[in-house]
């Protein structure tokens, strides 16, 4: 058995492919990761980036688009649409066989609707009914105003990635609002399912060069450690979360709890195992959505055994990181700041860069 399908039958975790590329669908590549092991993919703005100006496999289809009348962001979500078409349709028998578990392809709504309640709801409304398939996850970030429309959607039978968690208090918030979405859903609740995508390795990068400025003894020794600890009581929280009588009320309807997912879970410091990330939180009733590079480091040598809830956990190392005067609070808001910028960025420079082959191709 390969180390990916290991990775689900032994220890109960799903791991997905966070990238996606058109001469992935087209060559094999996509088809190879999933037997494999891959059981989900994610993609984001900064993907699509990376994949339409780094190659030219979107250009014929764009030159078209432009001659059919389409504007630049018009034609963007065309060439999404049909990646993320084409990648469903390759994760549907997982989706079937899994029964509803996995197979899921995600797509984020434009990240400039990040603080903008309503026209989220609106634009994750569009996506689902454009491309209706059950195995699409519409990605909506966990802002202050990304909370009421995941319950929303969640509330109409939509399943949602809920993308850029970065502390514990938004993320019970995120799972507070799927339990009133699917409260609020008088329909089959076994035909919605969510995931809350908790970032990983952006949050050590961060706290890290905090406790770097700091300097101290004990500072330096917590270097590495804050966001391993941060999944470790995450999952603890789902747990708590997905059970008691409230939960089992919504489970006798059908309902599928909201599993957590690992995200950014690339290693950022190079001083770090490489498969860090990946190897500290695998445990039952995950997802850990992986960059191609890190996948392939793991299937080399990476470690299938239970860690999630292992005795190795030290629940006071948030407290000391705190202790030793770093702000978590301000350190989740920042960096959830930072991600939805970062996204914005992608996708607007995106916007620009086809405008400017548009213009180059037409010479």
């Amino acid at each position: 058995m390969k180390k990916l399908q290991q990775l689900f039958s032994e220890e109960g975790q799903s791991p997905w492919l966070d990238n996606l590329r058109r001469s992935w669908l087209s060559t094999g590549e996509l088809k190879q990761w999933i037997d494999d092991g891959v059981r989900g993919i994610t993609s984001n703005p900064t993907i699509f980036r990376n994949a339409m100006t780094d190659t030219d496999d979107y250009d014929t289809q764009l030159l078209k688009l432009i001659a059919e009348g389409k504007s630049i962001e018009e034609s963007y979500w065309e060439l999404v649409v049909e990646d993320i078409n084409d990648a469903l349709d390759l994760m549907m028998p997982l989706y079937i066989d899994s029964k509803g578990l996995d197979g899921f392809v995600s797509l984020e709504v434009d990240p400039n609707l990040a603080n903008d309640t309503d026209r989220t709801i609106k634009a994750a409304r569009d996506l689902y009914s454009l491309i209706n398939k059950p195995n699409l996850y519409i990605k909506i970030p966990a802002t202050p105003a990304g909370i009421p429309a995941i319950q929303q959607l969640i509330s109409e039978g939509m399943s949602i990635n809920v993308t850029l968690i970065f502390s514990l208090e938004r993320y019970e918030q995120v799972i507070e609002a799927y339990l009133k979405g699917l409260e609020a859903n008088s329909g089959d609740l076994s035909k919605v399912s969510s995931v809350a995508s908790f970032f990983i390795s952006r949050t050590d990068t961060e706290i890290d060069n905090r406790l770097a400025l700091i300097g101290s003894e004990t500072a330096l020794t917590l270097q590495g450690k804050a966001a391993i600890s941060q999944g470790k009581a995450a999952y603890q929280i789902f747990r708590e979360k997905f059970s008691g009588n409230r939960w089992e009320e919504l489970c006798n309807r059908g309902a599928s709890p909201q599993r957590p997912l690992w995200a950014s879970t690339s290693t950022k410091n190079p001083e770090f195992p490489d498969t860090l990330y990946v190897d500290e939180l695998i445990g039952p009733e995950t997802v850990n959505t992986i960059p191609d590079s890190t996948l392939k480091a793991f299937i080399d040598h990476g470690n299938v055994r239970r860690t999630i809830d292992t005795n190795e956990y030290d629940s006071s190392i948030l407290e000391k990181i705190e202790n030793e005067g770093v702000d978590l609070r301000e350190v989740s808001q920042l960096l959830e700041e930072q991600g939805v910028a970062a996204f914005v960025d992608s996708f607007n420079e995106l916007l620009q860069t086809l405008e400017e082959k548009v213009n180059q191709l037409k010479k």
